[in-house]
């Protein structure tokens, strides 16, 4: 066992075997949703999020020893390594901590600490330092004398250092540096700045009142401690966007004081003088900068995983949510000069015809309009109609509504957030799927198929433009794009794949697969028409064992040779439950239903390889063979008189869908072409402190309008009960941030 692995334990609350085991199977190439899944006997049924955390936390500490083992061989050339040196760079365990250790031996650039040694300055600093000791001032009272000092300096002037004061200025130099790289003390203040700092902000002279959006941040003040992600990332950007003055804030007086504390130990007062004099240079010019900016990206840092945990949740919530069900849908891009772009996709997905509709120009077009609508309607059987909810949507619903009159049996007809519809139109993916048809109708199509399945299409898009972030575009990216593609592989993989049906995009995001095997895989279904069972797969081009085992699992046939083809059980565990059967007496298909199944002794079937784990999920699974694991399909009703913000009035309550959760709250899609905000405070009779606890994407819900600001645009929204006493706590905001304030920055209508 290495000492990494025990560490990984002891901070992560494993055993020790687990860690072990988990690792392992990860440097063999098994991914994390194929070992939540299918070793959970080796693992002792770790989660994804567990094994996320394992190797986020693995990688990390595999990196910071790497760095060690870089820094102890750079001091060790220097001569310079001690034993006591070499134990604390070995125990440190974060990065800042380390860089703290290195910094007075990482090779510098000319400093003026640099410059007096130059000047063989050091001496005299270090005979400075020797004297900052209790017992000077009873060894030798005459050190009171200022001139004690000088004659000492006296020795070091030559012709690059002319005056004592210069030699004394620049042995201060020297000390100063030399403090200000101490790990200790850099840690201790950092620690002191975080917890006593204030992060200010005011909005620059140049801009007057109301006229930019950081309106909420003209006079600003947090805690360190206290600051929330969103805003702090809003200070960053408004600070880079040179509207806001953005500084860290705290008591310098009481740092210094800190420091002489700690640092000058005589009570010599003409050495505690040039002490206090070296330590207030050494705080302002080398300490304030660099531990001001460690703060700032230690909270940049936090900010962004803040963030993008939040990101994640909502794309999670968007990507498994209920889908209608593969039915023939008519999918409708409103619009009204250029008209609405119909299209008709068939119950696989397939596009089978497009039309533009006028119903927003004449009577004569509206008529015509509705003429085709259901002429589309017959001719292909639709039951589902997808109405985009951009410019238009409310209008062009109004006339599907009027449309469908008489109609026996109309189809379902469902509002959709078109975000990220045009992003995916212009995109490569769907120039190559559909090379001949202009970018609307492209737009259409994606409408209609998010409908029929969220996860299928959405995972076509980048997620960024999705439209359920928080400051996307300001967090690290490559952490954002890493963390982002998990949580599509993890969704992707926890609903599993048609392997008959799934696009080239969608297959790539099963364990196991990547854009050149899912794309063989389309290949061959192309030329070689539907997979008859999942052995099959070892045929396609590139797909090897190794990649079967990973991906078998999480790839469906429906109508295949073997029911289990169509299960989450993976073929390595075929064999159990033909003996499950065999014992029973029953065929694979009729297993399901059997009631004497569901009663086995599953300590009968216990293998080596596979255990009790595993087959509690055979049994789970085989009770449901084929369940769409996603929650069953429910949509919002819009009040049909209310489609413009000027329709609405406080106290309606209404009917609407979550389009983005934040750390401030959720916005709230009601039908009027723009979010409305439930701030935090306002989504539950108690106190709420997170609201990914009560709300998330995608989730109808009942609103009540609590203002509406017309001329800004601005909607706030209540799902508190109407008589409801206030919550007992409160989250505090902070000065001057309204929620009309929080709506101008986040509750815009994303872009299409």
């Amino acid at each position: 066992m290495s000492s990494l692995e025990i560490l990984l334990a002891q901070e992560l609350n494993l055993r020790l075997a687990q860690v072990q085991n988990a690792l392992a199977l990860l440097a063999e190439g098994a991914t994390v949703p194929f070992i939540a899944r299918y070793r959970k006997e080796r693992t002792g049924e770790m989660t994804e999020v567990q094994l996320r955390d394992l190797a986020d936390r693995h990688a990390y500490l595999t990196e910071l020893a790497a760095r060690k083992t870089v820094i102890l061989q750079s001091i060790a050339e220097q001569g310079k390594l001690t034993d006591d040196l070499k134990a604390k760079i070995e125990a440190a365990q974060q990065k800042n901590e380390l860089e703290d250790l290195y910094l007075p031996f990482r090779p510098k650039r000319r400093t003026r600490a640099t410059i007096a040694r130059e000047k063989g300055l050091e001496p005299l600093a270090d005979w400075l330092r020797a004297q900052n000791r209790p017992q000077v001032a009873q060894v030798a009272a005459s050190f009171a004398d200022p001139e004690r000092i000088e004659p000492e300096a006296q020795k070091y002037l030559s012709e690059s250092v002319t005056t004592v004061e210069e030699a004394l200025k620049g042995a201060a130099d020297i000390l100063a540096e030399a403090v200000a790289e101490q790990a200790d003390l850099r840690s201790h203040l950092r620690d002191l700045l975080t917890r006593s700092g204030v992060f200010a902000a005011q909005i620059k002279k140049d801009f007057p009142e109301g006229s930019t959006k950081f309106e909420m941040y003209r006079n600003y003040r947090s805690k360190v401690s206290a600051i929330a992600p969103h805003n702090f990332l809003a200070l960053l950007r408004g600070e880079a966007e040179g509207v806001l003055a953005f500084a860290l804030e705290f008591d310098e007086a009481a740092i210094l004081t800190e420091l002489e504390a700690s640092q000058i130990r005589t009570k010599a007062p003409a050495l505690r003088a040039f002490y206090r004099d070296m330590l207030k240079d050494a705080f302002g010019r080398l300490l304030k900068p660099s531990l001001t900016s460690a703060i700032v990206a230690e909270k940049k840092t936090w900010a962004d995983a803040e963030s993008i945990a939040t990101f994640e949740a909502n794309l999670r919530d968007l990507l498994l949510a209920a889908p209608a069900g593969m039915k023939p849908t008519l999918a409708i891009d409103p619009g009204f000069r250029t008209g609405c772009k119909v299209v008709v996709i068939s119950e696989t997905g397939k596009f089978l015809e497009h039309q533009t509709i006028y119903p927003h120009q004449s009577t004569a077009q509206r008529e015509q309009a509705a003429k085709t609508l259901r002429s589309l309607l017959g001719n292909h059987h639709i039951e589902l109609i997808a109405i985009g909810n951009g410019t238009a949507g409310r209008e062009t619903e109004a006339f599907v509504t009027e449309a469908l009159t008489g109609i026996e049996c109309p189809p379902i007809r469902v509002t959709v957030n078109e975000a990220g519809a045009s992003v995916y139109s212009a995109s490569p993916v769907a120039i190559a799927e559909f090379p001949n048809l202009d970018v609307t109708i492209r737009g259409a199509i994606s409408i209609g198929r998010r409908l029929q399945d969220p996860l299928a299409e959405l995972v076509k898009i980048d997620p960024k433009s999705i439209g359920v972030g928080q400051y996307q575009h300001d967090v690290d990216q490559k952490l954002l794009k890493k963390k982002l593609e998990e949580t599509v592989e993890s969704c992707v993989n926890f609903v599993g794949v048609d392997l008959n049906t799934a696009s080239k995009e969608l297959l790539t995001f099963v364990s196991g697969l990547n854009a050149s095997v899912a794309n063989n895989i389309v290949t061959y279904r192309n030329q070689n028409g539907a997979f008859r069972d999942r052995q099959e797969l070892l045929k396609v081009p590139k797909l090897g064992a190794k990649a079967f085992e990973q991906a078998a699992g999480f790839l469906r046939i429906r109508d295949g040779k073997n029911p289990l083809d169509n299960t989450a059980v993976h073929p390595e565990s075929y064999g159990i439950v033909q003996a499950i059967a065999q014992d029973l007496q029953i065929s694979l298909s009729e297993i399901s239903q059997s009631d004497r199944f569901k009663k086995i002794d599953l300590r009968r079937y216990v293998t080596d390889a596979i255990g009790e784990p595993t087959l509690r999920d055979i049994v789970s699974e085989l009770e449901k063979p084929g369940r769409d694991p996603r929650a069953e399909f429910r949509y919002a009703t819009f009040d049909a008189g209310i489609q413009e913000i000027a329709d609405l009035k406080v106290g309606m309550e209404l009917e609407g869908i979550i389009t983005n959760v934040a750390n401030f709250g959720a916005f709230v899609d009601i039908g009027v072409h723009q979010d409305g905000l439930v701030h935090v405070s306002q989504l539950a009779d108690r106190f709420v402190s997170d609201p990914k606890q009560i709300v998330k994407v995608g989730q109808v819900v009942k609103v009540r309008v609590l203002e509406v600001d017309e001329k800004l645009k601005r909607i706030s929204l209540s799902m508190r009960s109407a008589n409801a006493a206030p919550p007992t706590r409160s989250k505090p905001q902070p000065k001057d941030a309204s929620i009309a304030d929080l709506q101008t920055k986040f509750g815009r209508k994303p872009r299409r």
